[in-house]
C-alpha cells in the first residue's frame, strides 16, 4: 500500500470516527434535555378549542371511562342540551347480548350522571367502526337537525386528527367540531414519556393522522 493511499485510508477513518462522535454528543444531549423536548413535543400536537355554545356535544367511540363523563359535564355547565351518543360497530360478544353495547354503556353512564333520558341521542343510523365514519354520521345528523356547532369532549393525543376529520366532513354541511381536548386517566403532557400507555397513545396518533390525511 502506498503511503497516498494510507493518508487517504487514516483520514477517512477520522472522519468516520469524528462523524460517529458528533452523533454520539447528538444523543447524548437530546437524552439529557429529553424532559422539555418531549413535553414540547405533546404541547405542540395537542390541539383543544374554546369552549362556546353548541347545538350538541357528541360522545365517540372509545373512551368510556372519560368521554360520557366530560359530555355530562359540558352538558351541566349548560353548553348544549342534548349529548350524541355513536352507535359503534357490535363486538361478538355484544352481538350475543352477553354485554350491553358501547353505546348502551354510554348511556347508562350518562343517566346515572344524571343526564335526562331525553336529553341523549343516538348518531349514526347503521353502526360506525372509526372516527371517518362518525364524522360521517355527525355530518348527517347535523344536516337532518339544521345543528351548526357540535362539542366533542376526547383525550388530547387523538384531538389534532378528530379535529382534522370532523371538521373534513361537517364542512360540506357548514358546520364545525368544537374539540375539548383533557388529558387522559393515566397520565398528563409533562410525563407522557415515562407511561407506557403515553407512549403507545402517541406514537399510535401520529401513525393514525398521516394515515387519515394520506387516505382521507
Amino acid at each position: 500500500m502506498t503511503g497516498s493511499a494510507r493518508f487517504i485510508r487514516r483520514s477517512r477513518r477520522r472522519t468516520l470516527l469524528v462523524f460517529l462522535g458528533i452523533i454520539f454528543l447528538l444523543v447524548i444531549a437530546a437524552w439529557t434535555e429529553r424532559t422539555p423536548i418531549l413535553r414540547e413535543s405533546a404541547a405542540l400536537w395537542i390541539v383543544s378549542d374554546p369552549l362556546e355554545p353548541a347545538d350538541a356535544i357528541a360522545v365517540l367511540g372509545g373512551g368510556l371511562d372519560q368521554r360520557p363523563f366530560l359530555a355530562a359535564e359540558l352538558y351541566k355547565k349548560g353548553f348544549a342540551n342534548r349529548i350524541l351518543v355513536a352507535n359503534t360497530k357490535l363486538s361478538p360478544i355484544e352481538k350475543l347480548e352477553i354485554i350491553p353495547t358501547h353505546a348502551d354503556l354510554n348511556r347508562a353512564v350518562l343517566l346515572k350522571l344524571g343526564v335526562p333520558d331525553a336529553a341523549i341521542e343516538t348518531f349514526g343510523i347503521s353502526v360506525v367502526s372509526n372516527t371517518f365514519e362518525e364524522s360521517r354520521a355527525l355530518a348527517m345528523w347535523a344536516k337532518n337537525s339544521g345543528a351548526h356547532k357540535i362539542i366533542v369532549p376526547t383525550e388530547f393525543f387523538p384531538s389534532r386528527r378528530q379535529r382534522w376529520i370532523l371538521n373534513r366532513s361537517l364542512a360540506s354541511v357548514e358546520a364545525r367540531a368544537v374539540i375539548d381536548a383533557h388529558k387522559p386517566l393515566e397520565y398528563d403532557a409533562d410525563n407522557w414519556w415515562e407511561h407506557e400507555a403515553g407512549v403507545i397513545d402517541f406514537q399510535n396518533e401520529i401513525i393514525k393522522y398521516i394515515y387519515y390525511r394520506a387516505k382521507y
